[in-house]
């Protein structure tokens, strides 16, 4: 016969078990602590997205100066890029949030007095792990899918656009300077897609071969069309039934020509993509079943690395931490960023290797991650180490 007082009496003794577990129960100084490392990551990865977001500002700005990709599209590449750069930007932000936000309770003799009250490394890793674990499960998704999927809408986006003369910065109905050139250009009007015009204005200045006076040259047509290269890279103008005058300025040799047509070529846009590029944003479906391509692989390898330095470098600025009042306020910092550009130095080199089959793809980046956690582990022992005093040492 059940005992139907059976279940009830289970389920609470569960809900007390986990109640009752050490894991799963913040204490105060687990809040406090982990308010800290919250803190420290967000402002570290603020000023590192920032700096970020400021060179691919600057990147994008000269590209639409030379008319290789449009204005309007600039705000939306900056939003993908970032996606992107958080993969290396947040493992970073980690390993220096760590290292501030413990560094400080180290500083200010915060941590003499947490240790006298029983605190040992092994609290100090429970914040950090309730911290670096969801952070871990966030930026592999951001690294297996968002990332990708960023990468190949900001290559789809530049695509479309250099099969528009939009791109070269034109607006129908008002003078443009030309890209990378001395002169100017207009257009009468446009079709949406911005592949086909009336009433084209080109008027463009260069100096004289003979180091001269400087040559002008003024082309009229009433209509035309933009078309791509065999290569399907080359971008130029056809302009149809037009003139063109061209001479030396303040001379009277001026030369005038009718033409039926007269192609010009544009700068060339920003085709970055090719089958290497094409590769390494695929889906991570698509890495999977790669067949065994070392630049799938590679990339299947690099896109684990992201997840996996959360962990590696927290462990990592946990020793980092651990300084003296008075010691220098950036000293380890220091020392991080140093181990830190060797380690992301050593993925680079992994990916690369892997990529054209110097290293097989079973090793991975093992090589890299298993060295820095010995590191890592040898520090940490080392630091619980109790010195001998030093009247004993004298005495020895």
């Amino acid at each position: 016969m059940t005992d139907t007082h059976a279940k009830p009496s289970i389920l609470r003794q569960s809900l007390a078990a986990l109640r009752g577990s050490r894991w799963l129960r913040l204490r105060i100084i687990d809040r406090y602590l982990l308010r800290e490392l919250a803190t420290s990551v967000l402002a570290a990865t603020v000023v590192l997205l920032l700096v970020t977001v400021g060179g691919a500002v600057a990147d994008l700005l000269a590209k639409i100066a030379r008319g290789r990709i449009p204005a309007d599209l600039l705000f939306t590449l900056i939003g993908l890029r970032s996606v992107g750069a958080l993969t290396i930007l947040l493992p970073l932000a980690i390993l220096l949030g760590v290292l501030l936000a413990y560094g400080r309770l180290w500083r200010d003799s915060e941590m003499a007095v947490l240790q006298s009250s029983g605190l040992d490394v092994g609290g100090l890793m429970r914040p950090l792990a309730l911290f670096a674990l969801p952070a871990m499960v966030a930026l592999g998704t951001v690294s297996f899918w968002l990332a990708p999927a960023a990468d190949r809408l900001s290559q789809s986006l530049m695509q479309e656009a250099n099969r528009s003369l939009i791109v070269a910065g034109l607006e129908p109905g008002r003078f443009v300077d030309l890209p990378g050139r001395d002169g100017v250009i207009y257009v009468g009007e446009m079709s949406a897609d911005g592949t086909r015009f009336k009433r084209m204005f080109i008027e463009n200045e260069r100096p004289d071969k003979d180091g001269g006076k400087t040559r002008i040259d003024v082309i009229t047509a009433t209509h035309g069309y933009l078309y791509h290269d065999a290569d399907g890279v080359g971008r130029y103008i056809a302009l149809q039934d037009g003139f063109r005058v061209e001479g030396k300025l303040g001379e009277d040799d001026f030369r005038l020509m009718r033409f039926a047509r007269n192609d010009i070529k544009l700068p060339d846009g920003d085709n970055d993509t090719n089958e290497l590029t094409a590769k390494r944003s695929a889906p991570t479906g698509a890495l999977l079943g790669g067949d065994a391509d070392p630049v799938m692989l590679a990339e299947l390898h690099w896109r684990l690395a992201a997840p996996l330095s959360v962990l590696v470098l927290a462990l990592l600025a946990l020793p980092l931490s651990k300084s003296s009042p008075r010691e220098p306020r950036y000293a380890r910092l220091l020392l991080a960023l140093l181990l830190w550009l060797v380690y992301y130095n050593g993925l680079l080199l992994g990916r690369s290797w892997i990529s054209v089959g110097k290293l097989a793809p079973g090793f991975g980046l093992w090589w890299v991650y298993l060295p820095t956690l010995a590191l890592a582990g040898w520090l940490i022992w080392n630091g619980q180490r109790l010195r001998a005093p030093r009247t004993a040492r004298r005495a020895a």
